[in-house]
């Protein structure tokens, strides 16, 4: 549920919120959705040790700025960074084992004492945002030795002490639990913050999970932003590129292994702090956004699809009426459709007058709910990895169009159409696919206001 708030102070948050990010259909769509959610499945946030020591502002304002609108995440942190200084400030030499910090009996004194700071410097700086946050160190993750002759005093969680979270939430205060476990006699063992964090979300299996990093998101080859991936889909394609280092192919098995055990709402988010608000608010997000995903169902005939989930999908989409007689006088070349029905692509072959005929979008449809999930991407990404060359049409004014112009070769604007087009480089023959767009009829419905206006 909503925590309280100050009602105007949360007006004028969503107004600057509105105005900032995106669409107030967005926006409102969002809200709903996240408070209906029970405080403990919204979300988990973990923090990184290079995000509390760069980019604390950015964090605690993002953090605020959630509980300003009635909704309080679960913050798990780690302080990697902070660590390597005080260990070396110390002379303690750093070592790791696959990625994981041993930890001798000396380092566990700086561990703890990192760990504490790190945590009420986070808390502070919270309440100085006139935020509630609670300062959670203990109590939370039973863990056991990993390899105790390997790692030291490093822990495995082995289980999760929800009182300490569910005390702070029903005070409407942002739990920041430090990855500190302890074993059943009492020894506090370092533990991993992802793997802290992975724990916390398999036991409160929240709608969102969120991971803030420095980079704002996974990168592809080029060091740009991936926003979005669709594991069902995707994964094995990903993990076979040549450019993903030992870090991101880590990460990626982590998410995977993470999200197999989840409802398949569950999503992961990587992003800036500065960025948090967009990732969870608005359909674009800001870094990237990791999906178990749906199976995309191919089909050559409409014989092998569910016509009425099918047409409830694309009128409920468009929100307009599909033409009763759609599907008899549409002859289908290819449609790739998700195995729910939440998002589809058809196609057609149209007869320009040249020696092949030309391949056509004629509708690609994703659902509301499935919109920000990448979903609508992962079945064009199928699509356009079999269609080389096609073109389609779409209304001025459809938000949709930002999408067309990233995945376009070019782009013809007509009365009422813009006309898109990929794969072809001869002047005539788009020609001919711009005219056949001025000239085909519509097969959607006017919106009932519009008929009754006219």
């Amino acid at each position: 549920m909503m925590s309280p708030v100050h009602d105007l102070q949360t007006r004028q948050t969503i107004v600057r919120l509105l105005s900032s990010m995106g669409s107030a259909k967005e926006i409102s769509q969002y809200l709903k959705r996240f408070s209906q959610l029970d405080a403990a499945r919204f979300a988990v946030v973990k923090v990184g040790g290079a995000v509390l020591r760069d980019d604390l502002a950015a964090l605690t304002s993002s953090l605020a700025f959630l509980q300003d609108v009635g909704l309080t995440p679960i913050v798990v942190h780690g302080a990697g960074p902070q660590l390597d200084a005080e260990l070396a400030a110390a002379g303690i030499e750093k070592r790791t084992v696959d990625g994981l910090r041993v930890t001798s009996p000396q380092a566990l004194a700086v561990v703890r004492r990192v760990f504490h700071r790190q945590n009420l410097t986070l808390v502070e700086a919270l309440q100085a945002q006139d935020a509630r946050a609670t300062s959670i160190v203990s109590g939370v993750f039973e863990a056991d030795y990993m390899d105790r002759d390997t790692f030291g005093l490093v822990g495995n969680v082995r289980g999760v002490q929800l009182a300490p979270i569910q005390a702070s939430l029903q005070a409407g205060s942002i739990p920041v639990i430090a990855s500190l476990g302890e074993t059943a006699g009492g020894q506090i063992l370092n533990v991993n913050a992802d793997y802290a964090a992975n724990a916390l979300v398999r036991e409160l299996r929240p709608y969102k999970i969120v991971f803030l990093t420095g980079t704002g998101g996974l990168l592809d080859g080029e060091g740009r932003i991936i926003d979005s991936i669709n594991l069902t889909t995707e994964y094995a394609q990903l993990m076979a590129q040549p450019w993903i280092d030992g870090g991101m192919r880590l990460k990626l098995e982590q998410v995977k292994q993470l999200l197999d055990g989840l409802p398949p709402a569950s999503s992961v988010s990587i992003t800036r702090p500065a960025q948090l608000a967009k990732e969870l608010f608005t359909h674009k997000g800001s870094g990237t956004l990791v999906r178990r995903g749906e199976r995309v169902l191919e089909a050559a005939s409409w014989e092998q699809l569910d016509l009425p989930r099918l047409r409830a999908l694309i009128e409920s989409a468009f929100g307009r009426r599909l033409a009763a007689d759609y599907f008899q006088r549409t002859a289908l070349y290819r449609a790739w459709v998700s195995e729910n029905y939440r998002a589809a692509v058809i196609l057609t072959q149209e007869d320009l007058g040249l020696a092949e005929p030309g391949v056509y979008l004629d509708k690609f449809a994703v659902l509301d709910e499935a919109q920000g999930e990448g979903l609508g991407r992962a079945v064009w990404q199928v699509m356009r990895a079999q269609v080389p060359r096609l073109f389609w049409r779409s209304r001025l004014g459809n938000p949709v169009n930002a999408f067309y112009f990233a995945e376009c070769d070019g782009c013809i604007k007509q009365p009422r159409w813009k006309v898109f087009w990929y794969g072809f480089d001869d002047p005539a023959t788009i020609a001919r696919c711009v005219e056949h767009c001025r000239t085909r009829p519509a097969t959607l419905e006017e919106p009932v206001q519009q008929q009754e206006r006219t």
